[in-house]
């Protein structure tokens, strides 16, 4: 967004990128004609909403329209929409043809001239003026490109006796309908005409001006006149009359909402000296208006709203550049970015302006509808701080809102409920209890239980969470504030989850803790879950186990892998698709590892319980074939590096020591040089993914590419004893042909 204030004008636009109805909590569809909507605040594009804008098609309903009432109802919509927007020249031609008798057979896919309820003159000059409607549009309706098409289509020419033509059908013709029609083919000829001049200094040289001047008052002033002043707008703006040009525009903006769009593109202002010529040129204090609107639009809304108010305060061209003053003072924008005092004076400089601005104007109550002044200040002045003067426009903007005005109430409601949180300083009982009813209406809004249409709460319900969430934990209550914010802090004690389980199961749950509730995303088998995750890694699978059994549905998913498989190599999609006799469920899972402890307890098959139970133990990691495992809502869900997982949790899931524990248990029972062999490899991979950890999480890596510190081999002392201890056996055979790393390592 754009300020300026000074008296001069700011000649800039700014956009950004962002979704600003998530970041707003003013909703100018409660207050401005719904003609203005595509220019309602929105920081990322160039429209708001879902709006036509391509100029091929725009007015094509409003044609379709105006025939069909010029022919009286004997075409219908559909067969008109048809001939003139779908069939090509050629189909045109050979309909006009199959009209006349001069091609027996109908043309596929086209409408039945025939059939028409047309006299035979009706329907020639019909098709006689589609033909050369169809013929024009070969220079004047270009195919929409964009930079990444290979073939761009060759500019077309304007020919001569086209023009001619178009000329002798327009005075000959006596219908005003046809004859305006033609009017308009002929000074969109000429513009283009003029545009495919051979230089700059001979356009504007042709017959568009005094075509124009010496017919514009023989037709009603329509859509078809100021589609036709448009053109002679771009005449201008080509000659760089850039006064005159705006001027124009500004007269087509005015007339329709359907004209509103493109004369908005098309205008364009360069300077202060061009500006005030284009005032000038204004013949009354509306037409300065709406200039003065469309400035405000894209450059200087204070300014604007400034002068609009001082010739007419009731104009409603003022709501919108309101709305847009109000939407772009919430918008995030650079904030975000910049972390610099000056950004700040200036920050701080423009919303006092601003709310200085509109709080004058509601003090005189003098508008049109003043309670949108009174809000719009109110809430100006909270941005600003200023929030005992806010509440005094709050005050008065109640006592003035339309009654059973659903939106305006609610939009009340949310600006009211903003002031209140951004004057809290603490919570207690008391203010719990005047909570309620806030939260849970902004919770039923939330979960689509309240649906008030172009209501825009979200940036209320983020405010409220991140208020409270932030209050309850200044104030030492870190379960409220994770009620209201969940963070993964909070989950790596034992004791805060429990606190959870019991509030989330306590009978009797006052009006407060339910409404609190609602914006606690997880259940008590998340929690339950996330209990017997912890305790896994602290190798207490016996306590895991039971909490697991509680975890309902969270616990009975199916891994993707094998858990209890490894390789030379990892590769979880080959784990994936592989051949699995048994699925295991987390559950389950956890209740084979139980088994298995218990058999190397009781001295069981100790070598292969100790190798599975290590395998379980490396896929549960980041590195493993279970990742599943220990993604969820309270770890994360989708790390696909180290880095990614919350720095809570990271090295519980990437550290290897367990998997390498019982890889040598496996090995000092093993049986075999091989059995060996294959427990040092895999207790190497252990030590290699501690080396890449040690890479990942070091503060001098941060903002590297981990890539580029891993051209070294990560070999350590598995390494060295595999090819020390274990070079004749078979398995060492199998990591030389697989292992790249250690095949180089070797051949040191």
């Amino acid at each position: 967004m754009t300020t300026a204030l000074t008296g001069g004008l700011v000649w800039a636009c700014a956009d950004g990128d962002y979704d600003d109805s998530q970041y707003s909590n003013f909703s100018p569809e409660a207050f401005v004609d719904p003609q203005y909507s595509p220019f309602f605040y929105a920081s990322s594009v160039s429209y708001y909403g879902n709006v036509n804008d391509d100029s091929n098609t725009r007015y094509n309903e409003l044609v379709v329209k105006e025939w069909e009432t010029h022919l009286k109802g004997k075409v219908s919509s559909k067969d008109l929409e048809v001939l003139l927007f779908k069939a090509s020249d050629k189909g045109l031609d050979s309909v006009y043809k199959y009209s006349k008798g001069k091609l027996a057979v109908r043309p596929a896919g086209l409408p039945d001239v025939k059939s028409f309820q047309l006299s035979s003159k009706e329907l020639d000059t019909f098709l006689s003026y589609l033909l050369l409607a169809k013929s024009c549009e070969s220079f004047a309706v270009q195919k929409r490109t964009y930079y990444w098409d290979e073939k761009k289509p060759a500019p077309t020419g304007v020919p001569t006796e086209l023009g001619e033509r178009l000329l002798q059908e327009y005075q000959s013709t006596k219908d005003i309908f046809m004859k305006q029609r033609f009017w308009f083919q002929l000074v969109r000829y000429y513009y283009f005409q003029e545009l495919a001049a051979a230089g700059p200094e001979q356009q504007g040289n042709g017959r568009l001006v005094s075509f124009f001047e010496q017919s514009r008052n023989l037709f009603p002033k329509n859509l078809m006149y100021y589609r036709a002043l448009s053109y002679l707008a771009g005449h201008y703006y080509q000659q760089k009359d850039y006064a005159t040009a705006n001027y124009l525009y500004s007269l087509s903006y005015d007339f329709s909402a359907d004209m509103k769009i493109p004369s908005k593109w098309s205008f364009h202002p360069q300077n202060e000296s061009d500006w005030e010529k284009s005032l000038k040129l204004a013949k009354n204090n509306e037409e300065k208006i709406t200039l003065w609107h469309m400035l405000g639009i894209s450059n200087d809304p204070e300014r604007a709203i400034d002068k609009i108010y001082a010739l007419n305060p009731k104009s409603e061209k003022l709501d919108l550049l309101l709305s847009r003053l109000i939407n772009g003072s919430e918008d995030p924008g650079d904030r975000y970015f910049t972390d610099t005092s000056s950004f700040a004076a200036t920050e701080r400089k423009r919303m006092d302006h601003n709310a200085e601005l509109v709080g004058r104007i509601a003090r005189n109550n003098n508008t049109a509808k003043p309670y949108f002044w009174n809000l719009g200040a109110g809430y100006l002045n909270t941005l600003s701080g200023h929030y005992a003067l806010a509440r005094t426009f709050y005050n008065k903007a109640k006592t003035q809102l339309p009654k059973n005005d659903k939106l305006l109430s609610a939009q009340y409601k949310i600006l009211d409920w903003t002031l209140f949180l951004s004057q809290l300083k603490k919570i207690d009982a008391q203010t719990e209890k005047e909570m309620v009813g806030p939260i849970n209406w902004l919770a039923d809004l939330r979960d689509g239980k309240d649906t008030i249409s172009n209501l825009r709460f979200n940036r209320a319900v983020a405010k409220s969470v991140e208020t409270l969430s932030a209050l309850y934990k200044k104030q030492g209550n870190l379960l409220k504030s994770n009620c209201f914010s969940s963070n993964t802090a909070f989950y790596t004690t034992n004791q805060n989850v429990e606190a959870l389980k019991a509030l989330l199961s306590k009978p009797g749950k006052t009006a407060f803790e339910l409404a609190m509730l609602r914006y606690y995303p997880l259940k008590m088998e998340d929690l339950y879950y996330h209990q017997a995750l912890m305790l896994v890694y602290k190798e207490k699978i016996d306590e895991a186990v039971p909490l697991m059994e509680k975890a309902g549905q969270k616990a009975t998913f199916n891994l993707l892998g094998n858990p209890f498989t490894i390789h030379i190599y990892d590769c979880h999609d080959c784990d994936f698709a592989a051949p699995q006799k048994k699925k295991y469920t987390p559950l389950t899972f956890l209740k084979t590892m139980q088994s298995i402890k218990a058999e190397i307890a009781a001295g069981k098959n100790v070598f292969n319980n100790a190798y599975l139970l290590a395998n379980a133990y490396y896929n549960i990691t980041h590195y493993g074939n279970a990742r599943l495992f220990y993604q969820n809502e309270i770890t994360g869900t989708d790390a696909t590096q180290p880095t990614d997982i919350p720095k809570e949790f990271r090295l519980t899931f990437t550290s290897g020591k367990l998997a390498e524990k019982y890889y040598l248990l496996a090995r000092a029972n093993a049986s075999t040089k091989d059995q060996k062999a294959r427990c040092t490899y895999m207790a190497s991979k252990c030590e290699r993914n501690e080396i890449y950890n040690s890479i990942y999480f070091s503060k001098a890596n941060e903002k590297k590419y981990y890539w580029e510190e891993f051209s070294m081999i990560p070999s350590g002392k598995y390494f060295a004893e595999l090819k020390r201890d274990y070079s004749q056996t078979q398995y060492y055979k199998e990591v030389l042909n697989e292992c790249g790393y250690f095949r180089k390592y070797a051949g040191k």
